[in-house]
C-alpha cells in the first residue's frame, strides 16, 4: 500500500517545466568577449565547412572513398556549430539564459548527435588509412564508394537511433526541485541530474554513450595507428615512411582536436577539483574549434584541396579580369 500512495504521489508531482535555465556562463568575468570570440569561430566554421562540402560535392576527382569520409565529418562538424553556436548567440545579444523544454531537448539532441557523428566518423577514416598503408595493393578491392557509403549511413543512423533514445528519457523524469541547468547549453548530464524521480536508466545511458562515443572510438583508433606504425616499420627507407605516414598527419590531428580537449577535462575533474568556471570555458572550447580547425587542416594538408581551391581562385580571377577588360 505505502508503494502504491509513493506512486501516485509521485504521479501527481510530476512536473514538466516550461522553461530550462542555462546558468553555464553566469559569473564568468569578462563573458562578453568569449561571446564575441565565440561569434568569429562560428562564421569561420559554417564558411570552411561548407566550402569542403561545396568542394567535393562539385569534383568528381573527390569522388572516392576517403573524401566521402570527409564529406561526413565536414557535414557533421557545419551541424554541430549550427546546433550550439546560435543558442550561445541569442544568450548574449538577447540577455537570456532560458530555453523552452522541447527547444532543450532539441539542442541536446543534434549536439550530441553531430558530436558522436564526428567521433564515429573519424574511426571509419583511421579504418580507411590503415588498409590504404598496410593493404595498399588490396585497397581499391576492400574499400569501395559503396562501402564507405554503407558505413556511414550506417553510423549516422546508429547515432540518431541512440541519441533519439537517450533524449527521450528524459521525458519520463520531473524537475520539482530547479530548472537550472549548469552547463552552456541542454547538457544531458546536468539536465538529468536535477531530476527529483528515478534517474537510474538516464545515468546508464550517459554512461554507455561515453564508451561508445569516446572510449570506444579512441580505442579503435589507436589499434588502427598501431598496426600503421608495425607496417610501417616495415618499409625498409626512411623516406618511403615519411611518404606513408604523412597521407597520417590531418587525420591525426583532427583526432588530436576533437579528443585531447575532453579527455584533459576528464583527467584535470578527476585529478584535482575544477573550477566551474574553468570547466565550462573547457568544455565548450573543445565543442567549438574542431568545426573551425577541421576544414583548415583538411585544406592545408591535403593536396587535392589545395589544387582545387587554387583552381577555383585562379578561375574565378580570370573571369573577373574578362569582365574588366570588356
Amino acid at each position: 500500500m505505502s508503494n502504491l500512495n509513493s506512486d501516485l504521489l509521485l504521479n501527481m508531482s510530476f512536473v514538466r517545466p516550461e522553461y530550462f535555465y542555462i546558468s553555464g556562463f553566469s559569473g564568468i568575468p569578462h563573458v562578453n568577449y568569449y561571446f564575441i570570440f565565440l561569434f568569429f569561430t562560428y562564421f569561420i566554421a559554417v564558411f570552411g565547412n561548407s566550402l569542403v562540402l561545396i568542394m567535393i560535392l562539385t569534383d568528381r576527382s573527390l569522388h572516392i572513398p576517403k573524401y566521402i569520409g570527409i564529406f561526413s565529418l565536414a557535414l557533421a562538424d557545419f551541424g554541430e556549430t549550427n546546433a550550439l553556436i546560435p543558442n550561445l548567440m541569442k544568450t548574449f545579444l538577447f540577455d537570456s539564459q532560458f530555453i523552452s523544454y522541447n527547444a532543450c531537448l532539441a539542442n541536446m539532441f543534434f549536439v550530441f548527435f553531430f558530436n558522436n557523428v564526428q567521433a564515429l566518423t573519424l574511426v571509419v577514416l583511421a579504418y580507411d588509412r590503415f588498409i590504404a598503408i598496410c593493404l595498399p595493393l588490396r585497397y581499391n578491392a576492400i574499400v569501395n564508394n559503396s562501402l564507405m557509403s554503407a558505413a556511414l549511413m550506417a553510423l549516422w543512423s546508429f547515432c540518431i537511433g541512440l541519441v533519439g533514445t537517450t533524449v527521450a528519457f528524459i521525458t519520463r523524469l520531473s524537475f520539482c526541485k530547479t530548472n537550472v541547468v549548469k552547463s552552456y547549453f541542454c547538457d544531458h548530464g546536468p539536465v538529468y541530474t536535477i531530476a527529483c524521480n528515478d534517474n537510474t536508466i538516464n545515468s546508464v545511458m550517459a554512461k554507455i554513450c561515453t564508451v561508445l562515443f569516446v572510449y570506444v572510438p579512441l580505442i579503435a583508433i589507436t589499434v588502427s595507428y598501431l598496426g600503421i606504425l608495425l607496417s610501417l616499420s616495415k618499409i625498409t627507407t626512411w623516406a618511403g615512411r615519411l611518404k606513408a605516414l604523412k597521407t597520417c598527419v590531418s587525420h591525426l590531428l583532427v583526432v588530436g582536436i576533437c579528443f585531447l580537449p575532453v579527455l584533459s577535462t576528464y583527467i584535470a575533474a578527476l585529478t584535482f577539483t575544477l573550477h566551474p568556471n574553468a570547466r565550462i570555458i573547457s568544455t565548450s572550447l573543445s565543442s567549438a574549434l574542431p568545426p573551425v580547425l577541421n576544414p583548415i587542416i583538411y585544406v592545408l594538408n591535403t593536396k587535392e584541396f589545395k589544387d582545387l581551391l587554387f583552381k577555383m581562385i585562379k578561375m574565378k580571377s580570370s573571369v573577373r579580369a574578362q569582365a574588366l577588360s570588356k
